[in-house]
């Protein structure tokens, strides 16, 4: 019987389950009530994290076509259907996923104030979404996910969010929404040749079916809606805004999740669809990433509200993801998924550490915050640990990533490693001032003498994330050896279907 189990099916049912049993048989706004809907989404979010984790132990490392795999036609004439599948890919961003999830409901406990109940259904409903994105094998099934999840992202930026609220929300939907418009069209003009949306079928069919010119164009259509999403330079300003107007756990989910998306699709999609349009634009790519990098962590450095601090560092250290996938070798591309997975740790860890301050003090004004460690040690003391990983300290999982990358590029260009690298350096210097005006020094705020030291809920939602920090960096290999089969299928094929561009 397990072994025909729908066990794909079940992780984006699950989520839906919870969020609709809430919804009929939770009512009122009392505490208890209150104290009921956190409960029942915090255990939803954790059984799922745990079928996340039987999916893992059933997984075969040694293969690289995908797993698990579930089909059931919807339309015949396009061959439209209901398609699932997973690899080291996609099962390491829905373990990400369903990890991240019970944590922002923790994080979210005493953060939201009003009408939880509405709160916790959406973010159920966005975990579902983003785990039917990473596991269709249909790109009409794909994008269908990869639409929808931006209405409750968008309800939870516009209701729970800041006092600009509207603003970034509208921002984040308009600039989200006008790239998948283009996504669109490059789809309709796929399926209408192909007369299929089976992805493992258009793998085979859309780079024999479409050249020159006609994949470039469609390049660019996957391409722009992928850029925004990550996002990169210049399409990155909704970012910092819905950041800074997010809620803690809107913020966590967004920077660890939602931005993987973008560098998925470029990797699932973009570079086995089109070799030779990624050829061909390899170098806009590089010039792209390398802006990013250097202009944003230069951005970082001005910053005195620390969640816009870290919503630019995020820019920046995608840029490094898209380096690593489009420098078309192993280093690079094993790189790229390691820095994805540790940036969704890392990120995800910084903006609940900011939700644990502000909770407290009510301000993300730095200069508001000098000498936390004064009174927070233990907290002060876990937050070192997520900045060491930002930095890329060895023995933390963010040097693993960019060890890979900048190795992966020196073979590309020596001078883009060059250039790549001073960002590294930036990144030491934003971090590092930032503890300095943070963490250590004088209390200058007469209110945080009065602050207690992380609570046991606090504690569980950054304990395990600085523990998988520290973990991945001395042992890689446990994500290495997860995604080495995507790895070499996606490069071997594109080396096939580029007349061995690399080899020769």
């Amino acid at each position: 019987m397990l072994e025909n189990y729908p066990f794909l099916s079940t992780l984006i049912i699950l989520p839906v389950i919870g969020a609709i049993f809430i919804f009929f048989f939770v009512r009122g706004n009392t505490e208890i009530a209150v104290q009921n809907v956190t409960a029942m989404a915090f255990w939803t979010a954790v059984t799922n994290f745990a079928m996340s984790l039987i999916v893992l132990a059933k997984f075969d490392f040694g293969l690289e076509e995908f797993q698990f795999v579930e089909s059931y036609l919807w339309i015949q004439s396009f061959d439209i259907g209901y398609r699932l599948g997973v690899d080291g890919l996609s099962l390491s961003m829905v373990l990400l996923t369903t990890l991240l999830v019970p944590i922002c409901m923790l994080c979210s406990k005493n953060a939201i104030k009003h009408k939880m109940k509405e709160y916790v259904i959406l973010f159920l409903l966005l975990e579902s979404c983003i785990i039917g994105a990473f596991l269709a094998l249909d790109i009409m099934l794909f994008y269908i996910f990869f639409e929808i999840m931006l209405v409750p992202m968008f309800l939870i930026i516009g209701i729970w969010g800041g006092k600009d609220r509207v603003y970034a929300s509208f921002k984040f939907f308009l600039y989200t929404f006008a790239g998948s418009i283009l996504f669109l069209l490059a789809i309709v003009t796929i399926v209408i040749s192909t007369e299929t949306t089976n992805l493992l079928s258009l793998y085979v069919l859309v780079p024999e079916l479409f050249v020159g010119t006609e994949q470039k164009f469609l390049w660019l259509g996957f391409f722009i809606a992928f850029a925004i999403k990550i996002p990169m330079w210049p399409v990155y300003t909704w970012l910092p805004d819905a950041h800074v107007q997010a809620p803690t756990a809107g913020s966590v989910i967004l920077a660890a999740v939602l931005l993987k998306l973008g560098a998925y699709g470029l990797i699932r999609f973009s570079i086995p669809f089109f070799p030779e349009a990624s050829l061909y634009f390899k170098d806009l790519v590089y010039v792209l990433s390398i802006v990013a990098i250097i202009y944003t962590s230069i951005v970082a450095i001005a910053q005195t509200d620390i969640k816009k601090l870290i919503a630019y560092s995020s820019i920046a250290h995608m840029g490094f993801v898209t380096l690593g996938i489009f420098a078309f070798n192993e280093q690079g591309m094993s790189g790229a998924i390691f820095q994805m997975i540790s940036h969704g740790l890392i990120s995800g860890a910084l903006f609940v550490s900011v939700g644990i301050i502000y909770e407290r003090l009510h301000t993300r004004h730095i200069p508001d915050l000098n000498g936390i460690a004064n009174v927070m040690p233990n907290f002060s003391i876990l937050f070192m640990i997520i900045t060491l990983g930002s930095i890329a300290l060895p023995v933390t999982s963010g040097f693993i990533g960019e060890f890979l990358i900048l190795l992966a590029i020196y073979k590309v260009n020596p001078a883009l490693m060059i250039l790549s690298a001073t960002g590294v350096v930036l990144g030491a210097v934003y971090m590092l001032w930032l503890v300095k005006r943070f963490i250590m020094g004088e209390i200058k705020n007469e209110e945080i003498h009065s602050i207690k030291d992380i609570s046991f809920r606090e504690l569980m939602t950054l304990l395990p994330l600085v523990i998988l920090i520290l973990v991945f960096g001395v042992f890689p290999s446990l994500i290495t050896n997860l995604i080495s089969g995507t790895v070499s299928s996606v490069l071997s094929n594109f080396y096939i279907l580029s007349d061995n561009y690399f080899l020769n």
